[in-house]
């Protein structure tokens, strides 16, 4: 049966059924659990709460607009080495996008005038830093360069799970300087490698912004590993917009799966996860249904998987001293834009970074990142239009407590405030809008079903680089977590690095 019959028709599945793994969610690190385990030939099931698959990497059509959920800012598409795992992960289930390579990665607009585009090209991108800095040009360089060194031992291996031993002795014995490399970056966070090069403290702020726009923390809490994939792997692999939208890759992902011999329902929201002595078995669903496997992988947030799937009190000590060191990011209020396509000069970059004051770069709606997909993908679009989607940092405590009628005026207030600031980057922006609908916190927690809304989790304090970061295993015998919540962290390459990771895992532990 096609996923669109399954949808369609609410089909259901024998009780009697048992799975060798039940996936909670179909982000796209549970999709790549999925497709990556029903590849290897396991009987997989995805259970998703929503009507179409790819969580916060979904989308959604308004008056001839697609709207991307998320950023349109998409590592994983690149066509060599080992870290293109989007591109890996499709070809698996004998999938593959058409995607259009974008020239920069970003255009910064920041304080005191300093505007910078990430092109690209490397030399070029760094010749343009050195003209901004020309005192501070040699330790840029050298801070970047050894952004490669850990991009480089990464690039060299497989990127599976560093859970299971065997695929540890043997990536060590194939590739050792790469493994002895990135051992010593693993307890280091970006601000002790920049520091190393560079006294400038506005360039040290803009190494923050750096990490601030994928990691939502500043360079002294984004870990070294992190930032070297994607400080690299931008010059590399490249950003590549999936033609028909983000949420082609979720779709993708869906009828490799299926191809493959792997399931997929809708509109099942599963309530709770079964134990029984201890260990994860099953999952019970809204309907009162309950589903059994052998191992269950939760693609929710463990904020949402040990409080909520789980019985709170029983909380294994493991999760308890994660929630001590990390918490839940910000969420988003975003707004989606279709706009007159003049409002757009000629050369217009795709993504776009606005900050007014350095002060504000952590605060709610301080800094607004900025997607303009139709740039590379005019079909999303009507004729003669493009969509913006504009969205800022926001707290879920700032939308609680409101009224149906406050809420909504302290949307289109909120709104018009962010507009007003895009009029300095987009002249005539308020008078081009021909579509807007505004998402909030309480929007992100409704329709991906993320606890508060949250982005992902961001450290408490600053910690050893991704020392702490929980892998896919769990406390729970038979649950393993996987998605933004677990190793390496947020973002679409990050999760399928994840999802790899956690496939790899429950295949050893089934003896696959």
């Amino acid at each position: 049966m096609t996923v669109s019959a399954i949808a369609e028709t609410g089909a259901s599945f024998d009780d009697r059924t048992t799975f060798d793994a039940i996936i909670i969610g179909s982000g796209i690190g549970g999709l790549v659990t999925a497709t990556q385990l029903a590849a290897k030939g396991a009987k997989v099931l995805v259970l998703e709460r929503y009507l179409i698959p790819g969580g916060s990497a979904g989308y959604f059509d308004r008056q001839g607009y697609r709207f991307d959920v998320g950023a349109s800012m998409i590592f994983g598409f690149g066509k060599q080495g080992t870290t293109n795992l989007l591109t890996r992960a499709l070809a698996a289930v004998g999938e593959s996008i058409e995607t259009v390579a974008d020239a920069v990665q970003v255009q910064y607009h920041l304080p005191n005038n300093l505007d910078i585009k990430v092109h690209r090209d490397y030399e070029q991108f760094l010749q343009e830093l050195a003209t901004k800095f020309p005192q501070s040009a040699s330790g840029i360089r050298k801070f970047y360069d050894e952004c490669w060194k850990v991009f480089n031992c990464l690039n060299a291996m497989d990127l599976l799970s560093l859970e299971e031993l065997g695929y540890l002795t043997r990536v060590f014995f194939q590739h050792p300087a790469s493994c002895l490399g990135l051992v010593k970056y693993l307890p280091s966070n970006v601000g002790d490698i920049a520091r190393k090069y560079i006294q400038d403290p506005e360039v040290l702020k803009f190494i923050d912004i750096e990490c601030y726009i994928w990691s939502v923390v500043p360079a002294d809490m984004t870990p070294t590993i992190n930032a070297g994939m994607v400080f690299s792997d931008r010059h590399y692999g490249g950003i590549n917009y999936p033609k028909g939208g983000v949420g082609q890759i979720a779709q993708k992902l869906v009828s490799g799966l299926e191809k493959a011999g792997g399931q997929i329902h809708y509109q099942s929201r599963v309530t709770k996860i079964v134990t029984e002595g201890g260990r994860a078995v099953g999952v019970e669903l809204a309907n009162g249904k309950t589903l059994r496997a052998k191992k269950i992988v939760s693609n929710a947030t463990r904020w949402d998987t040990f409080e909520q799937l789980l019985p709170p009190a029983e909380m294994p000590s493991k999760e308890r001293k994660w929630q001590e060191r990390y918490q839940k990011s910000p969420a988003f209020l975003s707004l989606h834009l279709g706009v007159d396509a003049r409002v757009l000069p000629e050369g217009t970059e795709c993504h776009h970074v606005l900050l007014e004051e350095w002060t504000q770069m952590e605060q709610p709606e301080g800094t607004i990142f900025v997607s303009i997909p139709t740039l590379l993908d005019p079909s999303l679009a009507p004729e003669g239009h493009h969509i913006i989607h504009a969205f800022t940092p926001s707290w879920m405590s700032d939308w609680q407590g409101l009224s149906p009628t406050e809420y909504q005026a302290k949307k289109e207030e909120r709104a018009g405030v962010l507009l007003d600031r895009l009029e300095r980057i987009f002249p005539g922006l308020n008078a081009g809008l021909d579509f807007m609908e505004i998402g909030t916190p309480r929007t992100h927690r409704r329709f991906l079903g993320r606890a508060d809304g949250s982005y992902g989790p961001i450290p408490r304090r600053k910690l050893p680089g991704l020392l702490n970061m929980p892998f896919n295993r769990t406390a729970v015998p038979g649950l393993y977590c996987v998605g933004d919540s677990t190793f390496p962290g947020q973002g679409l390459n990050a999760v399928a690095f994840s999802g790899f990771a956690c496939a790899h895992r429950i295949a050893a532990d089934l003896g696959m």
